[in-house]
């Protein structure tokens, strides 16, 4: 089940409906990871329009690059926004999921409609130390994942929504 409301709906530590449910952030180094990558991108798009610029116009080149600057500025910010606002807790009886900064999304995935729990780690991920746990369920529209998290928490997390979604699919 997913919900996705304007600045409204996502529980923080005093306001969660189940008393003693934790939530859990994302690993620090998945910031610079995320910001490498955004500069990786628009740096070079920055130096590409400064130079067709300079070969073609002349002396308006800054201008050009000032652009994909501009943009890499209000990307670092938004990243680490971003970053924060990604939690996730474990419930006795499904995982809770939320993220969003303009528009916060609360995803709750019950452990007896899990089908297929993964872990990925790309090589950028894995050289920051960094891995994401994927959730398939029977429904297309709730799978769900939580990226940057720790190798081994990936794995326990894994291990324990395995278990309990076979118990609760047992039950069914």
């Amino acid at each position: 089940m997913t919900s996705r409301t304007p600045r409204a709906g996502i529980p923080d530590e005093a306001a969660d409906p189940a008393a003693g449910t934790g939530w859990r952030g994302l690993q620090p180094a998945l910031l610079p990871l995320r910001r490498l990558l955004l500069l990786a991108t628009l740096l070079p798009a920055a130096v590409a329009c400064a130079l067709a610029l300079a070969l073609t116009v002349g002396g308006l080149w800054p201008v050009c690059a000032v652009l994909p600057l501009a943009a890499a500025a209000w990307g670092w910010g938004a990243l680490g926004r971003n970053w924060r606002s990604w939690r996730y807790a474990e419930r006795a009886d499904d995982l809770l999921i939320a993220r969003g900064v303009l528009w916060q999304e609360l995803t709750v995935v019950p452990y007896g409609r899990m089908q297929l729990v993964e872990v990925t780690s790309g090589p950028l991920e894995r050289r920051y130390g960094l891995a994401t746990l994927q959730l398939h369920t029977a429904a297309a529209r709730t799978d769900a994942e939580i990226p940057g998290l720790s190798p081994a928490e990936a794995e326990r997390l894994r291990d324990r929504l395995t278990e309990l979604g076979e118990a609760r699919a047992a039950g069914l």
